[in-house]
Parts: structure tokens; C-alpha cells; sequence
């Protein structure tokens, strides 16, 4: 979808909805689909406040043609988190990324080329349920998307909901996650991959299961 499209595309990274539990968790995991390559981090500070370090990376090439789209970004954030109910979970997260965009599209009409530098503030909420075999959320993440190329700057508000799904047990899982990702405003005039799709593993050290 993102070759066939007209450069430059923002491409939404894997949302990280770690669902923390208590102080001195840490959560890696790393992740592929729609995004390309996604590293994620999380660190629960105190029982209740966390930060995370997010990245995506992306070279994908037509098989057929010259078209192609790269690109690096990388995030933090910081938020807070809570449990209720014993294994409900409650966070919001907020932060900032950046990152640059290259890509080429050529048809029978016309070709374009773009070098696009991104940045995005986003909050996040999520809710959701864990245990020793499965974990369930569900995240609404709300980004100030900005892309500039030259002189030329478009910001928007996207909106990115997404679903994420745990299975393992302790501290190994397999993740899966859904979204997608559509802009407030439909008149922006830069594009955007809608989906957001990926598996991954995820790998969790010092949490107290309940």
C-alpha cells in the first residue's frame, strides 16, 4: 500500500501499550508489519509513572519498479499507570518523535520524489486486562503529526486506535496488534498508510503477576 502511493506517506508506528503493573517492570519487545522494523522499551519508575522509548525503521523497494519508501523515527514518552479490579489495567502515556521520510513513486504520467522530516506529539490512553497467559488492551492514540519538506510544513490531527493481544507465559509473549489511523481533517494533502498491522515478541522482567 505504501509503494503504491504517492510520496511522501506518514506511516504510523506500532503503538506500545505496555499495561505496566508495578515499580521496576521492564518491558522490550521488537516488532514487524505495516511499519517495518519496530524496537519498543517500557520502564515503570515508581508503581505508578512509566516512560517508553519507541522506534521504526522501514527500506522497502518495489519488486517491478524503481518506487520505494525509507524511514527512521524514533520517540519518548512518560505517563502514568494504574491497576483496579486486580487485573484491570489503566495508563495514559503522552510524548514526542521525530524522524525523516524518503521516498520515490514513478507511473506512466508522472514521477515524485520527497525527503520529508515528520514530527509528532501524541497522548495515549489505554485499558485493558493481563495475566500469566494473555493480555488484552485497547489504545486510542491521538497524534500531532507534522511533515515538512523545504519551506513547505502541513501539520494534522491524526486519530489511532489499535488493539493489542498477548499470549505466552511470565515473562515470553507473542504480540499481535490491529489499528488504524485516519486523520481529523480530510483535506490534508500529504498521505498516510491506514492500517496498522504487526506481530512481534515481547519479552518482561520484573513484574509481579497477580
Amino acid at each position: 500500500m505504501i509503494i503504491n502511493s504517492c510520496a511522501p506517506a506518514y506511516v504510523p508506528n506500532v503503538i506500545n501499550a505496555p499495561l505496566l503493573t508495578n515499580k521496576g517492570e521492564v518491558q522490550i519487545s521488537l516488532h514487524a508489519g505495516t511499519s517495518g522494523f519496530d524496537p519498543q522499551a517500557a520502564y515503570a519508575i515508581t508503581n505508578h509513572l512509566g516512560v517508553m522509548a519507541n522506534a521504526s525503521f522501514m527500506n522497502s523497494t518495489s519488486d517491478t519498479t524503481d518506487n520505494y519508501h525509507k524511514h527512521g523515527f524514533m520517540e519518548l514518552g512518560a505517563g502514568y499507570f494504574t491497576n483496579f479490579g486486580g487485573r484491570f489495567k489503566f495508563e495514559t502515556f503522552a510524548g514526542y518523535g521525530a524522524g525523516k521520510i524518503e521516498a520515490y513513486y514513478e507511473n506512466e504520467q508522472w514521477d515524485s520524489f520527497a525527503k520529508t522530516d515528520v514530527s509528532r506529539y501524541f497522548i495515549q490512553p489505554s485499558l485493558g486486562i493481563t495475566s500469566k497467559v494473555v493480555d488484552f488492551g485497547i489504545s486510542a492514540r491521538f497524534a500531532l503529526v507534522n511533515m515538512k519538506q523545504d519551506i513547505v510544513s502541513e501539520t494534522a490531527l491524526m486519530i489511532e486506535p489499535a488493539a493489542t493481544l498477548k499470549v505466552g507465559w511470565d515473562h515470553i509473549k507473542a504480540v499481535a496488534k490491529v489499528g488504524f489511523s485516519a486523520p481529523v481533517d480530510k483535506s490534508i494533502t500529504f498521505n498516510y498508510q491506514p492500517l496498522m498491522i504487526s506481530l512481534g515478541l515481547q519479552g518482561n522482567f520484573g513484574k509481579v503477576f497477580q
